[in-house]
């Protein structure tokens, strides 16, 4: 997809102006409602839909369902999402992966975001972070950075792969540190923590609500995190940030809908969204997880906000050298 077509589709909106005969004569919702999300039961997003989905769900007096449709590279939920009856009852609980950095990395998509989605609301930000094992000599950046400069090609970080957040963001880390280390891919984050704490590798870059318990279990530890600042509730772990300048790479989440949702739906749901996320409560149990809940957005903000990260995220693909294929 070429970025002058997202960007026309993030300006327009693109949500259905009909309104169709359900909503006319029912409040909405009047049945269940149904999340998908490209990862799986457990991670770090499925826990954060699972959590704001239950508050929802008492909110809007509907259950709200999680349906887990992972693999692909997020492709496997997109597309499931994309070909769901736009009916107000369908929603994909979307990450940056699925919404920009899939269509900078890939020439062809089971999906298309500018014609398949419209914005719904915003969920949170999700930080990264880079692990070691919790019995690594590694302290530090400085340490692990050192370390791999030293071990002739032997040192080595998992990620998800080269055309994942986290591989990307691996590959950044390596360029701007000249760290030289080996990126070992992995089919998903689980398989990387369990590998690294089985030394297989000597480093990780995942993102934190996936791998936050591990480390408050005393199982791994969290060196650095990928956000502009120290991330809230990890006040002692610096940002790479302060090694490295104007480092910023986070993931978000954030609620879309198939094209043609009807508008009074969209517009109930971001505005339910909104209320819940600022409760001081709900966004405490969110950070617990790892997401950071500090922003909310109107569909407008959503809009303007993926302008932002398409454009971002365009100058970092042409950092490190990565091209579509």
């Amino acid at each position: 997809m070429e970025r002058r077509q997202f960007m026309e589709m993030v300006a327009i909106g693109g949500i259905s102006v009909g309104t169709p005969a359900w909503a006319q004569n029912s409040a909405w919702p009047d049945k269940a409602i149904k999340f998908i999300l490209s990862q799986p039961a457990g991670s770090g997003p499925d826990n954060v839909a699972r959590l704001l989905g239950e508050r929802l769900g008492t909110a809007l007096g509907q259950p709200v369902v999680i349906d887990n449709k992972p693999g692909g590279q997020n492709v496997i939920g997109a597309q499931a999402a994309a070909r769901s009856a736009p009916d107000g009852y369908t929603f994909y609980f979307a990450t940056t992966a699925a919404l920009i950095t899939n269509t900078l990395l890939f020439k062809q998509l089971a999906y298309d975001v500018q014609k398949d989605f419209v914005p719904v609301a915003f969920i949170a930000r999700s930080p990264f972070a880079i692990l070691v094992d919790a019995n690594s000599p590694i302290q530090s950046i400085d340490d692990l950075i050192a370390k791999s400069k030293a071990s002739n090609g032997q040192f080595s970080i998992g990620n998800e792969g080269p055309r994942t957040f986290s591989g990307m963001i691996a590959r950044l880390f390596n360029a701007r540190s000249k760290a030289a280390a080996n990126l070992v891919p992995y089919a998903n984050v689980g398989v990387g923590s369990q590998n690294l704490m089985g030394g297989h590798v000597d480093a990780l870059v995942a993102d934190l609500a996936s791998t936050a318990q591990l480390a408050k279990q005393g199982k791994l530890r969290v060196i650095a995190t990928t956000a502009a600042k120290r991330v809230p509730g990890w006040e002692n772990v610096p940002a790479l940030s302060e090694k490295l300048g104007s480092f910023d790479m986070v993931g978000w989440f954030a609620i879309v809908a198939p094209r043609g949702t009807p508008a009074q739906a969209i517009t109930k749901l971001n505005r339910e969204v909104n209320v819940l996320l600022a409760d001081k409560e709900l966004s405490g149990r969110i950070a617990n997880i790892g997401p950071l809940t500090d922003a909310t957005m109107s569909e407008e903000d959503v809009r303007k906000f993926l302008l932002a990260e398409l454009a971002r995220w365009t100058e970092v693909t042409k950092e490190i050298g990565v091209l579509p294929e």
